[in-house]
């Protein structure tokens, strides 16, 4: 028998495993302590040395991670494509109006402040986020070149759909009419927007998939043996770090009633929470509502590898501060400073706390892919235990069964 590990060595380790949530602490502090140096605009140039610096090297290490195969084969993948965009930008915008106008319904003293809502309503319209998604995708053993694809295309159509999309869903009464008025231009944003995609996204990841391209084996072994994917966390925090900084430095936070925080701090957790549980129920249904939802051929309802729905789970409910900031300051260019800075409160505090709970989130996908590889195993050895015990020709009927079975399965996975 092997001894106990010392208590203390016990302690270190999971200590050292919750790393990132004490990271993230560790980072809140220093935003409230030292706001003005990582603030946008501030010492340090967040809005370029972490924007662009640190997304670039999340998605430079994406680039070296991936294949360009699955890269190409989740472009094509409708499926996956339908369920993220439209629960970002249509089911994620249709809870938060529901919440919103049971809020205006009910809080008639306003304790809940109206800028507050506004933000949610804008929030909601926001695409999904850059960099956090495809780093918690891969932490968790799901497939980031779908999380990766899916980030592209929500932030190539975000630019388009928000700004009128969060027009169109505020809420008609006369105190939101400020945020309906307030027509900015949006030139800048948009050239600013694409900039980033371009410099910060595209070119990092054609870099990276250049060099994996030339140099695959030598490309793996560096990857595998210096762990650089582990880098990607480490970036993310520098990015809660930035955005926690402005969000202090502007005293948006100092200036909302006790009820608004604590309802903003506990609505974030609990839509994020509602949210993924909502991707995973659709990524993967139960079987039974699958054969039943048939039309013709196609398959409204369908399972989707667990892969891909652990990145689904993590893009659907996500949302983007490093749009969501340019695009709330550009669109209400009109609207006083102090009044915009109140209204970016859902989209910072969401953003950040999004990053907190998804690492628990991780924690419970690599749960769920070990148990599912555990009952895949378990059955595949008792498929062979089975087979060992059988005849020849029965051994015969089992192939020509399974043969049967894969040919109707390829022939399902196959069809529209």
């Amino acid at each position: 028998m092997t001894p106990a590990e010392p208590t203390w060595k016990r302690v270190a380790k999971f200590i050292i495993a919750q790393w990132l949530i004490i990271g993230i602490g560790i980072a809140c502090l220093l935003a409230y302590l030292f706001p003005n140096v990582a603030k946008h605009g501030g010492i340090i140039r967040s809005e370029y040395s972490v924007l662009y610096g640190a997304v670039a090297i999340v998605f430079l290490i994406s680039g070296l991670s991936i294949s360009q195969e699955k890269l190409v084969r989740q472009l094509f993948n409708w499926r996956l494509h339908v369920l993220v965009q439209a629960t970002s930008f249509l089911f994620v915008p249709a809870v938060v109006l529901a919440v919103v106008h049971a809020i205006l319904a009910g809080d008639h003293d306003a304790r809940i402040d109206r800028a507050v809502l506004a933000g949610y309503i804008f929030t909601a319209c926001i695409p999904t986020t850059i960099a956090s998604n495809v780093v918690m995708t891969r932490s968790a053993g799901g497939d980031d070149a779908a999380a990766l694809v899916e980030v592209l295309i929500a932030n190539l159509l975000g630019p388009f759909v928000t700004a009128g999309w969060t027009v169109t869903l505020l809420p008609k009464s006369k105190e939101f009419d400020i945020w309906r008025d307030g027509d900015g231009d949006l030139t800048s944003m948009y050239r600013d927007v694409f900039k980033q995609l371009g410099l910060a996204v595209l070119l990092p990841l054609a870099v990276g998939q250049l060099v994996r391209f030339l140099w695959s084996k030598q490309t793996a072994y560096v990857m595998q043996k210096y762990r650089i994917a582990k880098l990607g966390s480490a970036c993310l925090l520098l990015m809660i770090w930035t955005t926690f900084s402005s969000c202090f430095a502007t005293g948006a936070l100092e200036a909302l009633s006790t009820e608004t925080i604590v309802f903003v701090t506990l609505f974030n957790i609990a839509l994020y929470v509602f949210l993924t549980a909502v991707c995973f129920a659709l990524s993967r249904p139960p079987q039974s509502l699958c054969r039943r939802t048939t039309f013709d051929r196609w398959q409204i309802f369908k399972q989707i590898p667990p892969v891909e729905a652990i990145a689904v789970c993590f893009c659907g409910p996500a949302k983007s501060t490093a749009l969501g900031i340019p695009l709330l300051y550009a669109m209400w260019t009109p609207v006083d400073l102090f009044l915009k800075a109140k209204t970016s409160v859902p989209v910072l505090l969401y953003t950040t706390e999004q990053m907190f709970v998804a690492h628990f989130f991780v924690q419970a996908f690599r749960w769920w892919t070990r148990r599912l590889d555990k009952r895949r195993d378990w059955e595949e050895a008792a498929g062979d235990r089975q087979q060992s015990h059988a005849s020849p020709s029965e051994v015969a009927q089992s192939e020509v069964k399974s043969s049967d079975m894969r040919e109707s399965q390829t022939g399902n996975a196959n069809a529209p």
